[in-house]
This record gives C-alpha cells, structure tokens and sequence, in this order.
C-alpha cells in the first residue's frame, strides 16, 4: 500500500487530495501539511469525518516522522520550489500540481532528483480529476515484470519489440495475463515482420485478453538513415487492415532517434488516421538514463502537440466527397492501367524465361538489369517523381521477374 502526505492539505485542492486518498484502497493516506489550521483535524477539513490526524506545519520533519512513499503538493506557487527541494532531500518521490516553477527551476529539481534516486512528476494546472484519472503504464518482458506491474498497479502494459520478436516471450506474457481485465498493447517486433506482429496478438487474444492496441516503434536497419528506425508506414497500415478497429499508436521518439524529428514524425502519424502518439518526455533530457537523444522536455512537448493538424477521415460536407471521389475514380482507372501493363510485362518475361531455357542461357542479366534501372532512374528525375519510390518498385518487379523465370526453369 502506496503511503502518501498531503502538502497543502486544508486548501481547496489539498482537501479533495486528501479525500481521494482516503477513499482508495490501495493508498494510505500517511497526513497533511499546511501553514494555517494547524493542530485541526485532517479529516474534518476534509469532509470525511474524524482522523485522530492533526495538521502539521513542518514538512520536513513530517516526512522524518510518517515517513511516506510520495508527497502530493496542492501549495502555493511561491512556496513550491523550496518545497519540492525538501521533498527530494528527504529521497521521497512527488507529485506537484501546483503552478508556479520556471524552465530553470524545473531543470533543478529534475537534476537533484535524479541524483537522489527518486521522481517528480509536475502537473501545474491540472484538475484533480486529469491526475487521479491518468493511466500509467510499463513494459513487462516475462512473467515475473506482469505479476509485479498488476501487484503496483499498472493500468495497462506493454510488450516491447525484442520481445514481440520472441513468440515464447509473448505466449509467457499471455498466460500471466489470463483473467487480467487491463489493456496491453504491442509494439512492432524490430525486424519488419508483420506475420510475427499478428502472431503475438493471436496469442494475446487466444489467452483471453481483448483489449489490445498496437505500438508502431519503427523498424531496425543496417544501413545508415535519417531515423534511428525506418518508419515503414506501408506495414502498420497493412496491419490494421487486416486486424479490423484494433487501436494503432505511433512511437515518434523511437522512429526518429533525435528529438528534431519528433514533430514531423508525429504529424505524419496524425495523417495517416493513427489513433495516438507515445512520446518521451523528461524534465532534462540531457540527464536522462537511456534514449537521452530523443526525448524532449514537457514544454516541448506540449508544443508539438499545440501544433499537430488533427484530420478528418471523410470529408464533411456533400461537395467535398463529390470531388473526392471523382478523383478516386480516376486513380481506381489508372491502377486497372498498371495491372493490364504488368500481365503483359509478365507474359513476356514468360517468353524470354522459355527462350533462356530452350538456349542454355541464364536467367539473371546483370548488364541488362543495369540498363534498365539506369533508364528508369533517370526518367524518375525527369518527370519528378521520387528515385527512392520508383527503383522500390522496379526491383519487386525485377525479382518477379526472376522468380517465373525461375519456376520455368525447373518445370
């Protein structure tokens, strides 16, 4: 049971944090602090009835004495520095829901509590109700981190990428989850495997589980990018194709590795019609222990998220899905353009493939295939189109090639 002192305890907010806490089973309210009221009755204050639990009026020798695992502060914004200070000294964790600390101050307290060990979590201009109603979540790799995640708590877990990777992994973590009523949500496995990635939600699902949401972190590359993670939006997409109203999040700290990247990361999500975004957040990123590189301060991320475009999945007006749907109809006519030219494309290879047989000849070509991704690479450039987009597309066509001309080799 989670100790918790009420600092501020016979304000307007302090005395609905005292109620809360009183009221929740799993929380032992440990006392109050104040600077009026002082020697009255903590439960009176509050509406709850009598304590025996008087206010006190020293913080710090109220931690010294009750000795709590976290301290709720509801004060002043003149007061609140000097008391996250104290709070922190003492190696006791906080939760501040008072206004008032500046940029610099908030760097300070985040630098001294992480080298005492402990956490402050500042959520000024708050309503109690946003606090208390917040869900908190971790990652858990095996059975041993889900009976200690439920034993504290979590409202929800997730499973990460190495361990989606693992099907072992997973099915231990489903069976530790049977009868668990709380959501879990599963990030991509790192390699891009999107039958690996279904699997584990089968497993999941087969252990009973049905509130599930999926995680897209990026995948891994050996080649150098731009992003700590290839985004890969075409597998997400599939997945959520094929698993009907499953809720899709998009990790932007993971896919970009650097916290610049964050912003268009997080946009590209929003565009695509994904339900949310997890994001990093840390008081002093620099002073982070891990992923230090992509996580960014509150204010940063409220201004990310101050600035994200939210879009509409249909349009919202008659004339709008007229002229939508005009242009679809032109695309859908197109796509049939491309299917008709790649049979064709394809009954000819089918002729060269029985000719290299007929002849002795091998199937790959390296000079002609060189010919031809040159030609189109250039005619990418000339029309404008992407190089990236259209050398992707000629290689798949190139490797079906190769692939019926193999099967033709062998009949």
């Amino acid at each position: 049971m989670l100790k918790v002192l009420v600092n501020g305890a016979d304000g307007r907010m302090g005395s609905q944090v005292v109620k809360a806490v009183y009221e929740d089973k799993d929380l032992e309210l440990a006392g109050g602090v104040s600077i009026t009221h002082i020697g009255e009755d903590l439960g009176d204050i509050a509406g709850i009835g009598t304590l025996h639990m008087p206010v006190r009026d020293n913080l710090g020798k109220t931690i010294d004495d009750v000795k709590p695992d976290v301290v709720v502060d509801f004060t002043s914004p003149r007061a609140i520095f000097d008391n996250a200070k104290t709070v922190i000294e003492h190696g006791v964790n906080m939760v501040v829901g008072t206004t008032g600390l500046t940029a610099d101050q908030r760097d300070e307290l985040g630098k001294l509590a992480l080298a005492k060990g402990t956490c402050i979590f500042i959520a000024p201009n708050f309503g109690l109700g946003a606090v208390l109603m917040m869900k908190i979540s971790t990652e858990v790799a095996n059975a041993h981190h889900v009976e200690a995640a439920l034993k504290y708590g979590m409202d929800m877990v997730w499973i990460g990428a190495r361990s989606t990777a693992n099907p072992f992994a997973v099915q231990e973590i489903a069976e530790s989850l049977k009868g668990v009523d709380i959501p879990v949500l599963v990030k991509n496995p790192v390699n891009p495997d999107i039958e690996l990635w279904i699997g584990a939600f089968e497993r999941l699902y087969l252990c009973g589980i049905t509130k599930l949401g999926a995680i897209h972190r990026g995948f891994s590359s050996y080649n150098s990018t731009r992003y700590r993670n290839m985004p890969q939006w075409q597998i997400p997409i599939e997945l959520k194709r094929r698993i009907k109203n499953l809720p899709l999040f998009c990790d932007p700290s993971h896919i970009s590795g650097h916290r610049e990247y964050i912003q268009e990361i997080s946009q590209k999500a929003m565009d695509l019609g994904f339900d949310g975004l997890i994001i990093e957040s840390h008081v002093n990123p620099d002073c982070a222990l891990s992923d230090a590189f992509q996580q960014i301060t509150p204010d940063q991320l409220n201004q990310i998220l101050t600035h994200l475009i939210i879009r509409e999945e249909h349009p919202n007006n008659s004339n709008s899905t007229l002229i939508i749907e005009e242009l679809r109809e032109k695309i859908d006519t197109l796509d049939n353009t491309i299917m008709e030219v790649l049979t064709n494309r394809m009954k000819i290879i089918e002729e060269i493939g029985t000719y290299k047989k007929q002849n002795n000849i091998t199937i790959l070509q390296p000079d002609r295939w060189e010919k031809i991704l040159t030609r189109v690479l250039e005619e990418a450039r000339k029309n404008n189109l992407s190089e990236e987009l259209v050398e992707r597309v000629f290689k798949a066509i190139h490797q079906a090639s190769i692939d019926r001309q193999t099967d033709i080799m062998n009949e």
